[in-house]
């Protein structure tokens, strides 16, 4: 089946919708993490600065901001301090202290917390007034240096965190992700449809695996679909983890889609 990736095939996430799907991935990464054998919590990730259980404590730490407007302020506080003092990013920022605070936990520690706080991140996610979802805007500054609203960042960025964080995990100790259609499926179409918005040119794209489809759209030029050339078959996580930055992309695979 071909989708129009821009033309509303794929309609974008509802908040409804994100919400399942982060509740849903968050049990599947919290099952990953249970079967880690003590040498794999060490093992090193495609983060350059984290092993498994460093990166998991920024899973967790997101977790935590979610589920307390306390935890979030000190989160928001803490990073703004660390990115005078040491430059970069905000969002590096963030994700350091997240990891910093939490570095005394064990693996144990860190699985019986992520246990306890991921449903009510989902909860209070949730419950997150529309007005609020919309009208908060805020400027970012990596990987791309734009404003995004507060439910993007809610819906979308939070959701994609955490899946690409188990695909992550899976990579680093050799482990095959659990994908299907309807789950994984539904994510990568969506990074699909905000990459070919970015991009805004004509294409086809193959997307192969349990996660994959086909997918094209005219772009903004309003050529048909692939009148350009531009034809691209891979695996469905590979695409992902392309626009994420963790292969090198060539062409329209060198558009940033965020994560």
């Amino acid at each position: 089946m071909t989708s129009r990736a821009n033309t509303g095939d794929h309609a974008a996430l509802t908040h409804a919708e994100a919400m399942s799907l982060q509740a849903a991935e968050l049990q599947r990464l919290i099952a990953v993490l249970a079967e880690l054998s003590p040498d794999e919590w060490t093992a090193r990730t495609e983060c350059p600065a984290w092993d498994v259980r460093q990166m998991h404590l920024h899973v967790l730490g997101a977790c935590e901001s979610a589920a307390s407007m306390r935890e979030l302020v000190h989160q928001m506080l803490a990073a703004r301090r660390l990115q005078k003092a040491e430059g970069g990013p905000l969002e590096a920022a963030l994700s350091a202290v997240q990891v910093r605070e939490r570095d005394s936990l064990t693996p144990t520690d860190l699985l019986r917390e992520m246990r306890r706080v991921a449903p009510i991140a989902v909860r209070k996610r949730t419950a997150m007034p529309g007005l609020v979802r919309r009208g908060v805007r805020m400027k970012v500054d990596g990987p791309v240096v734009e404003r995004w609203s507060l439910g993007y960042l809610v819906d979308t960025i939070y959701l994609r965190d955490v899946w690409m964080h188990r695909i992550d995990t899976c990579r680093a100790v050799g482990r095959a992700p659990e994908l299907t259609a309807d789950h994984d499926g539904r994510i990568v179409a969506d990074v699909v449809a905000e990459w070919a918005r970015r991009h805004g040119q004509a294409f086809r794209l193959q997307l192969t695996g349990a996660a994959g489809g086909t997918f094209a759209a005219s772009g903004t030029s309003g050529r048909e679909p692939g009148a350009d050339g531009v034809t691209l078959t891979l695996d469905a996580v590979e695409f992902c983890r392309t626009l994420a930055g963790r292969e090198p992309g060539e062409g329209l695979l060198a558009t940033i889609v965020p994560f």
